[in-house]
């Protein structure tokens, strides 16, 4: 953590009447503490402080780090290579997919920005911020936005990637944020005014949202939520409605049954999922063997009720399989799971916990979570309006796993598809679902104090969110330039 984070923490810790103390528990942090130490129910016995005053201590922290500062980026003469931190997080990951990893994200800076979380987190965590520290997403890209099944089956749009979420400083989800929009932005070939209104939108979104949502009770936070029939319907214009019925329709198409006939085929009366090497590869005995054995242990972490549920299924196959970008060469596997009918089928994923890039940034070596997977489901309950149910965690040769459905209905919007003006609307949706993810923690009141209601924060993320897009274009060159000259293999167009 930098100086200024740390000069930040000590304000925080400052009492009433310049008594010494953690203020900053007192005046909203109750859930998670700069310390990482996690309030019981002995915090229930602390008398609350006034939303007023948690919000004067956020406004007082502009003295220390400026609104206009959150839009400050210069690379600077230490900054580490992104390439050599690239090879760095590489090391561990399966070595044959290393390759499909390096040729996706030089496909494109956007491509690299998706990738590279590990780099902008290096970044981020050297920039001024307020300190305070909410449970973050970790990877906030305007990617990671999308649409999966409620419980009930209902179509949800919510932040659905979280294998870098941890207790972290708000910024820097807003900062990755605000850059990606910018990049994602240019190679949807939209203009750099577009990508400015853009980046505003989602600033000005997150700004009002989280000030809304401060003023309202903790418990009634957590049932914030966007229903996607009333985005298709409501007063979003009609370029983003078109963009968000087409998706919807696709995401509602996509589960189990009709995955059966995508990835299986059928031999002598028995399912197997069909090999698409290097991205698909059927794990043979006895590892499949050992893998059904501790996916026992995961079906332990689940509420009792969908024990019930998924014990009701027993494992037809599994197959290793590659999956999205920044988790490429990590292990993943689907599993094939057989119900009482031929047609009664539930694909799961098992996918590799390692731990968040953003964690040394808060903890520095020391190791808070013992189990990665868990980590990652019990960050994203907290994040997320609802969640898939099936979420849980186990453990395979000495690695810890999360485990999630592997088609519930997922779908993200086509940026390239999307008018200037749909984009603009899109990116205020994402703006106001980060916002709704850190004010279900605590120091909602606190950031909201900070930021104010003027347009200084949402000029500052658009100045920084063109300066960081100028930065990836420029580690893209440097990744393509490296795979040019031979010194990171690549495997292009996997």
């Amino acid at each position: 953590m930098g100086a200024v984070q740390r000069a930040v923490h000590e304000l925080l810790r400052l009492g009433q009447n310049g008594e010494s103390g953690n203020a900053g528990a007192a005046a909203g942090l109750e859930d998670i503490s700069p310390s990482g130490e996690q309030a019981g129910f002995a915090s229930l016995r602390r008398r609350p402080v006034p939303p007023q005053q948690r919000e004067a201590l956020g406004k007082s922290l502009r003295e220390k780090v400026s609104l206009r500062s959150l839009g400050e980026w210069s690379a600077g003469t230490g900054r580490r290579d992104p390439v050599a931190q690239l090879e760095d997080l590489h090391r561990g990951r399966l070595e044959q997919l290393v390759p499909v990893r390096v040729g996706r994200m030089a496909a494109s800076p956007y491509g690299f920005l998706r990738g590279s979380a590990v780099v902008m987190a290096a970044d981020l965590a050297q920039l001024p911020a307020t300190g305070i520290m909410p449970v973050i997403c970790g990877d906030a890209h305007v990617g990671n936005f999308g649409f999966y099944a409620s419980p009930e089956r209902d179509l949800v749009l919510d932040l659905n990637d979280f294998d870098e979420a941890h207790p972290g400083c708000w910024e820097w989800d807003v900062r990755r944020l605000s850059a990606s929009i910018w990049v994602a932005g240019r190679q949807a070939g939209r203009r750099e005014d577009h990508c400015e209104e853009a980046t505003v939108s989602c600033a000005s979104a997150y700004q009002k949202h989280l000030r809304e949502l401060a003023s309202q009770p903790l418990l009634a936070r957590t049932f914030d939520r966007i229903e996607v029939d009333g985005l298709a319907n409501g007063d979003n214009g009609k370029p983003l409605q078109k963009v968000i019925r087409k998706t919807a329709r696709k995401a509602r198409h996509r589960t189990s049954a009709t995955a059966l006939p995508r990835f299986t085929t059928e031999n002598g009366g028995t399912r197997q999922i069909t090999e698409e090497p290097p991205l698909i590869s059927r794990l043979h005995q006895p590892a499949a063997d050992q893998l059904a054995q501790d996916l026992d242990d995961y079906i332990r972490t689940l509420p009792p009720q969908w024990q019930r549920v998924v014990g009701g299924y027993s494992i037809g196959d599994i197959a290793l399989k590659v999956v999205g970008l920044g988790s490429v060469g990590l292990r993943a596997f689907i599993v094939l799971c057989e119900g009482v009918g031929p047609d009664d089928v539930l694909f799961l994923q098992v996918k590799e916990a390692q731990r968040s890039v953003i964690a040394r940034y808060v903890h520095g070596d020391t190791a808070w979570h013992d189990h990665q997977g868990q980590r990652v489901v019990e960050y994203q309950q907290t994040l997320q309006a609802v969640s898939d149910p099936l979420l849980g965690w186990t453990t395979y040769k000495k690695r810890p796993y999360y485990v999630r459905q592997f088609r519930d209905m997922k779908g993200r919007v086509d940026l390239g598809d999307m008018k200037a003006s749909a984009l603009t609307g899109y990116t205020a949706i994402c703006g106001r679902l980060l916002a709704k993810a850190h004010a279900r923690t605590a120091g909602a009141s606190l950031i909201a104090g900070y930021l104010g209601k003027s347009s200084a924060f949402p000029e500052a993320m658009s100045r920084f969110g063109r300066a960081y897009a100028d930065q990836t274009e420029q580690d893209h060159q440097r990744l393509t330039r490296a795979v040019a000259q031979g010194l990171l293999p690549a495997e292009m167009g996997t």
